[in-house]
């Protein structure tokens, strides 16, 4: 025999040694030894052959199981024995039995402080064997004890197996709801959504706004989620925050002084930051198309963006750079007339802020927003390209690090104008089709 071999007889040796232990403590403590026995000779047998038998009396089987009570009414001798072969876990089937000659079960149970795996096995077995008490016993106790989400699935697929129809449905209550007077998803969204967005607590704020993307993450992957947040409620939103971050900016660029001028700022940077996590969102979703339009036409908040001292306005930028982003990895799809608009209102302010956004933030990656507005620029028209790029050619010798490294684009674009050029000439060559007969 090999080692191998040795080690599972050794584990199943001692797993049987214990089972015997735990079944034979369950007998001396059991009820029916009380008083001398039992009447029915009740054994039980499990699958690898160990087996148990019990002396229990008649009239607790028959008036507590159906399925014992059928076995000893056909039964007409006066001795009676009854075996159940072929047991998943004979250990569970004496528990049963001793359940059964209890007289207050919710109390055995409670002292037994079984976890929910095997009280679902308790009820699997009282089930099979028509114990309703003990069904009814088992299922009060799993509505009152709390599960872990493992054993939350364990409880929905054995209830759902045993198929006990409405006497399960006070269990499932915590993880069901009627939809006629359930709250709709899209509601609860809005109103988490809008209680972060309007946080006074930094710390709390990052926290929950952590907690509701990566819930909104998992409810994506997920094809038998019943949760529908819907494109109008986060564009609400959108168009919420910034318009509240236009009137930041405008009462910051005022020639007013105002002793609240530093809140002012930061208002400025917690507004940029809530749009980013919201387009984040969009982006995840597949809904993010939109917003590239109405970004790009936010020509005011440009124009009072650039009057803003650059340590508040940076994380505005940081929204440029995050759509740049989407569209170079494909998540966004928007014409090209779009995506010329996006760059033509916003790509010097994140020339400007580039710099700042890299040292201020360490969530922010380089080379992500470096790629990202290379793919966008070279989406554009070669014309439009060559614009771009020659511009920020000049930009890039004189600011250095402080201006994105796109020289990748640069190249790209100088291939395709000068050295791989495409001729958009017609194709004369026309294609041949013919057509046979065929004999029938």
């Amino acid at each position: 025999m090999s080692e191998e071999h040795k080690l599972d007889a050794k584990f199943s040796d001692d797993r049987r040694r214990k089972m015997q232990d735990r079944v034979s403590k369950l007998l001396e403590e059991a009820p029916f030894l009380c008083g001398g026995g039992g009447d029915v000779r009740l054994t039980v047998v499990a699958r690898d052959g160990f087996k148990v038998s019990m002396e229990v009396q008649k009239c607790v089987l028959a008036d507590k199981s159906r399925f014992f009570a059928e076995k000893l009414r056909c039964d007409s001798g006066l001795s009676h024995t009854v075996e159940i072969s072929d047991c998943d876990d004979v250990e569970v089937y004496v528990e049963a039995v001793v359940l059964m000659h209890c007289e207050d079960l919710k109390r055995r149970l409670r002292l037994m402080g079984e976890g929910v795996s095997k009280v679902l096995s308790l009820l699997k077995v009282s089930a099979a064997i028509m114990f309703d008490l003990g069904v009814v016993s088992c299922l009060e106790y799993l509505e009152a004890i709390p599960w872990t989400e493992d054993e939350q699935e364990e409880v929905i697929s054995q209830l759902g197996h045993l198929q006990l129809d409405d006497s399960a449905t006070e269990v499932l209550l915590r993880v069901s709801s009627d939809p006629s007077t359930a709250v709709r998803a899209d509601d609860i969204f809005m109103n988490l959504m809008s209680g972060v967005l309007q946080a006074k607590d930094e710390k709390a704020r990052r926290e929950m706004k952590g907690l509701l993307s990566r819930l909104l993450k998992e409810n994506a992957s997920n094809d038998s989620s019943r949760l529908d947040v819907s494109k109008d409620t986060l564009y609400h939103l959108c168009h919420r925050c910034i318009s509240s971050l236009v009137l930041c900016l405008s009462e910051a660029t005022s020639s007013e002084e105002r002793p609240d001028r530093g809140v002012l700022m930061s208002e400025i940077t917690r507004e940029a930051d809530n749009i980013q996590w919201i387009v984040d969102i969009l982006i995840g979703k597949k809904m993010g198309d939109e917003f590239v339009k109405i970004w790009a036409e936010q020509k005011e908040l440009a124009t009072l963006h650039s009057k803003v001292p650059i340590i508040y306005r940076h994380e505005i930028s940081r929204i440029t750079a995050q759509l740049c982003i989407g569209i170079g990895r494909g998540h966004i799809l928007v014409p090209k007339e779009i995506r010329f608009s996006l760059l033509s209102t916003w790509l010097e302010a994140l020339y400007e802020d580039f710099g700042w956004m890299r040292r201020a933030s360490r969530a922010v990656d380089k080379k992500l927003v470096e790629d990202g507005l290379s793919q966008t620029i070279l989406t554009l028209p070669l014309l439009q390209q060559q614009a771009v790029l020659l511009n920020w050619f000049d930009r890039f010798l004189n600011k250095g690090d402080d201006c994105p490294n796109i020289q990748k684009a640069f190249e790209i674009w100088w291939r395709r104008a000068f050295i791989r050029q495409y001729s958009a000439e017609p194709d004369n060559s026309q294609l041949q089709i013919t057509l046979l007969d065929y004999p029938k």
